[in-house]
């Protein structure tokens, strides 16, 4: 006995003539290294920048005051934070995030907020933001959702009637 028929037949196909740009061997692969790769690019190659916007305040420089951190690559906003700030009450509300994109699933909008906490951490902060993409973020960043966005001191009470 020779022992050739326990061998499994070689089957050779023709080559394929069209690769797919899937098929190289060392090419980038998609899902998660996609994700690991953007990820790494939002925290390498992002820096943050605070704006003051001039002339929005309540009253005469009292009250909340609205800025803006600014989320720049290679001289180009990619995101924004709009928030409000008060020093008299130490609240700060946040208004709007907006990040392109091909940066949302890049965790760059926690990132953002966590630098706005740091930055200003003897504020407390809560959110107006009810948009499904961000209530999910101020979850897991344990930022309360509120409906108002001005101060607790600079809301109007009711006038006393005089006795």
């Amino acid at each position: 006995m020779s022992g050739f028929h326990a061998r499994p037949a070689v089957v050779r196909s023709a080559p394929e003539t069209a690769a797919s740009p899937h098929a190289a061997r060392h090419g980038r692969r998609g899902g998660f290294v996609k994700r690991l790769r953007l990820r790494i690019l939002a925290y390498r190659d992002i820096e943050f920048l605070s704006s003051h916007i001039p002339g929005i305040t309540d009253g005469a420089g009292a009250g909340p005051q609205e800025e803006c951190l600014l989320l720049v690559r290679v001289r180009k906003v990619v995101g924004q934070v709009h928030y409000q700030t008060c020093a008299d009450c130490g609240e700060g509300v946040i208004t709007g995030v907006d990040i392109d994109e091909p940066f949302h699933s890049s965790g760059l909008d926690t990132r953002a907020l966590s630098h706005l906490r740091s930055r200003h951490p003897d504020i407390t902060w809560r959110s107006t933001l009810t948009r499904r993409t961000t209530r999910g973020v101020l979850r897991r960043m344990r930022i309360p959702a509120t409906t108002d966005t001005g101060c607790a001191h600079t809301v109007a009470t009711p006038a006393q009637p005089i006795a």
